[in-house]
C-alpha cells in the first residue's frame, strides 16, 4: 500500500514540476514580447518628441500670426461696419 502511495506521490510531483515547467516557459515568452514592446514603444516615443521638438517653434509662430490675422479681420470689420453705404 506505501508503495502504491509512494509512486502516485511521484508521479503527482512530476506531473506538478511539468506543469510548472510550462508555466514558466510561457510566462519568459510573455516577458520576452512585453519587454520588445516596450523597446518599440520607447523608440516611437523619442521619435514623436524629436517632431514636437521641431514644430513646437512653428506652432507658436503659427499661433502669433493668427492673433494678427484675427485682429487684422476686427479692425476691418469695424472699419467696414462704420462705413457709409
Amino acid at each position: 500500500m506505501y508503495t502504491f502511495l509512494s509512486l502516485l506521490d511521484l508521479v503527482c510531483w512530476l506531473l506538478c514540476f511539468y506543469w510548472m515547467f510550462t508555466i514558466s516557459r510561457r510566462q519568459d515568452s510573455v516577458l520576452k514580447a512585453i519587454t520588445e514592446q516596450t523597446k518599440r514603444i520607447e523608440r516611437l516615443s523619442k521619435a514623436e518628441h524629436d517632431l514636437i521638438k521641431e514644430v513646437h517653434p512653428t506652432v507658436g509662430e503659427i499661433k502669433d500670426r493668427m492673433e494678427e490675422v484675427s485682429t487684422t479681420l476686427l479692425q476691418n470689420a469695424e472699419t467696414l461696419k462704420d462705413a457709409p453705404r
